[in-house]
């Protein structure tokens, strides 16, 4: 590894950095939301309003996001990105109303929904195929990172000074980041201190010049591949699986399996641990398979594919038996290993050119969005009308599915696609 240099791992953790920052921000109102209605007396409406303004941003720039990345390029997009969801955060201190904190989640969701697909274009830019798996692991680990810290983090500096104060702090880092993204972040055959080795071995498997597209891909030419529904297929179908882990789980620890928030204090955040864990060897096993044991990207990321499309339904039958709240936990945190280890997020990147990493992620994270709100609609009625087993049920056979979906339809990942006719 030393003999190549590690350059490119410093911009693995800068994106790790930027997802951990994105995840901050969108917390802080989760965080202090019973503090800020009591005070403001804004009730439940009046909160559902302000989450859904974001989202309702959130998952339609998502895809315009993916397009821009791809056309300002990754240096520029993440200098306007970060600014603008930093901006975004710092003004929620100066709301008083709900209308006026739906303005600024609004622009929240904006901004932030730039991150993945400037994110896995930049990895796709650094990384040979065989590492990115592990660089968007570090990317995706960061959001994971992000929620975990807003809790003690907000909750401290309100408490010490107030709830508006943990606006601004936490939107002030963000140009800490930009500090050193602008210092240091460049295309590697620009950047002064890449070594020729490491150069050499970042663009070992970048297309030719004479097959890089010589006109721009229109989005409709990229719809009728057959390789772009793979990619898209793995958001539609996975994506509404992290937003139910994320908004439902601690809700059924304490609703199915008796968790005072006391005790959520201090087992709940185990889980979401090991999500971050599964997402960092959802890039280590898979390097580790190609460089030890000689395996191709496409043997090695399927395989560990296959095994988190197994391990998945043997923990969500584990949880319907669970005779306890710790078997529970210990069975909610396999399926979460496993969704961590499938790394959905990533397929593009091993598929197709960097010239559309950002537009295919962007439109994968805008249908995976839609999915996610008409899931959380059915996930609700279901609750209410039934249990959480149909649910569980679901989860269990997705991934599985989802598999086969993009076996199907990529090909041999690893394999960049080529865009010309």
């Amino acid at each position: 590894m030393a003999k190549h240099g590690n350059i490119r791992w410093t911009v693995a953790l800068m994106l790790f950095f930027a997802s951990a920052l994105n995840y901050l921000d969108r917390q802080v109102l989760s965080v202090l939301a019973p503090t800020i209605q009591a005070e403001l007396g804004l009730d439940d409406v009046d909160y559902a309003f302000i989450t859904s303004s974001f989202l309702l941003s959130y998952t339609v720039m998502y895809a315009v996001s993916g397009v821009l990345v791809d056309r300002l390029g990754t240096r520029k997009s993440f200098l306007w990105a970060v600014s603008g969801w930093s901006i975004a955060n710092i003004l929620h201190a100066f709301a008083k109303t709900a209308m006026q904190f739906s303005a600024f989640r609004f622009l929240l969701g904006i901004a932030e929904s730039a991150n993945f697909p400037a994110g896995v274009k930049a990895a796709s830019e650094w990384f040979p195929l065989r590492e990115r798996a592990l660089a968007i692991g570090m990317l995706n680990a960061g959001s994971s990172a992000g929620a975990a810290i807003a809790i003690p983090l907000v909750s401290v500096i309100a408490i010490q000074f107030n709830w508006q104060a943990a606006f601004v702090v936490t939107g002030l880092l963000g140009f800490i980041w930009l500090f050193f993204w602008q210092r240091h972040y460049y295309l590697p055959q620009d950047h002064p201190r890449v070594s020729q080795a490491e150069r050499g071995l970042i663009l070992e498997d970048q297309l030719p010049d004479d097959e890089q597209p010589k006109r721009k891909v229109g989005l409709l030419r990229l719809l009728r591949m057959r390789q772009a529904w793979g990619c898209l297929c793995a958001r539609i179908f996975i994506d509404p699986i992290t937003y139910f882990l994320i908004f439902w789980i601690p809700k059924y620890l304490q609703e199915q399996q008796g968790l005072s928030l006391d005790q959520m204090g201090y087992f709940a955040w185990i889980p979401f641990v090991v999500l971050a864990v599964g997402t960092l060897l959802g890039g280590i096993i898979p390097r580790w398979l190609i460089n030890r044991a000689g395996w191709s990207l496409n043997r090695a990321r399927k395989t560990v594919m296959l095994a988190a499309s197994l391990l998945i339904p043997a923990c969500c039958a584990a949880l319907f038996n669970a005779g306890n709240a710790a078997m529970a936990l210990l069975a909610i945190a396999g399926i979460m290993l496993g969704h961590g280890l499938w790394g959905n997020i990533t397929i593009p990147a091993e598929v197709f050119p960097k010239q559309v990493q950002g537009t295919l992620t962007g439109i994968g994270g805008t249908l995976g969005g839609i999915a996610g709100i008409l899931s959380q609609l059915s996930v609700g009625w279901t609750v209410l009308h039934f249990s959480y087993v149909p649910i569980f049920i679901a989860i269990g056979a997705a991934y599985l599915f989802t598999f086969l979906c993009v076996h199907v339809m990529t090909g041999k990942l690893g394999h960049l696609v080529s865009l010309e006719d």
